[in-house]
């Protein structure tokens, strides 16, 4: 038993010895591994983090910020109500015929007929035209909106270019349709004829 014991014991201090090559060689090792290894690890959560943190700016467009779709239909309505505006309205044709019809019963039959043209005919042509021009008033008003919208968003966020044509669409037919419309209302464009 003490062989045993003085073998196991030179063995255990031969392992133990901090002199020893095989020891020192180890130890480092481990602790250089160990070092290097949580280093590695170090690295490797904060390169999760950084991708992590990568599809969270991209993933939602709602958390992002505003994702341009009321930008599109500003643009698309402010397109729209200019081509009713140079077509004409329901609520222009209706408004026009109203006029008609008051004109009809304001007038009597023993007016002259220029006073019935203009009582009549005159007026419905204008309340025509001034519906006309409401509604390219607006097309122009949204159009221009949807434009400078993004000098007061988000820096760095790109319109749409779809975008941008349908509003230019909508300034232009605005435009356009308030021009015709104060054309038509002054009498310059297809004036009533005189009697």
């Amino acid at each position: 038993m003490g062989t045993r014991t003085a073998d196991e014991t030179e063995a255990t201090s031969g392992a133990e010895t901090p002199g020893t090559p095989e020891a020192t060689g180890t130890g480092t090792g481990a602790e250089t591994g160990g070092a290097a290894g949580g280093k590695d690890e170090q690295e490797t959560a904060a390169a999760v983090t950084e991708e992590g943190a990568e599809p969270e700016e991209g993933a939602e467009p709602g958390e992002e910020g505003p994702s341009g779709v009321g930008q599109g239909a500003g643009a698309l309505v402010s397109a729209a109500l200019g081509l009713v505006s140079l077509s004409g309205s329901w609520i222009g044709t209706v408004a026009g015929a109203r006029e008609q019809l008051v004109g009809q019963l304001r007038t009597s039959t023993s007016a002259s007929v220029a006073t019935q043209i203009k009582e009549v005919y005159g007026d419905a042509w204008h309340t025509t035209a001034l519906w006309g021009g409401l509604f390219a008033l607006a097309a122009l008003v949204v159009g221009v909106v949807v434009l400078a919208r993004p000098a007061f968003g988000a820096p760095g966020r790109v319109q749409a270019p779809w975008t941008r044509s349908a509003a230019w669409a909508g300034v232009v037919l605005g435009v356009v349709g308030l021009l015709l419309a104060v054309l038509k209302y002054t009498d310059a464009l297809l004036g009533l004829p005189s009697a």
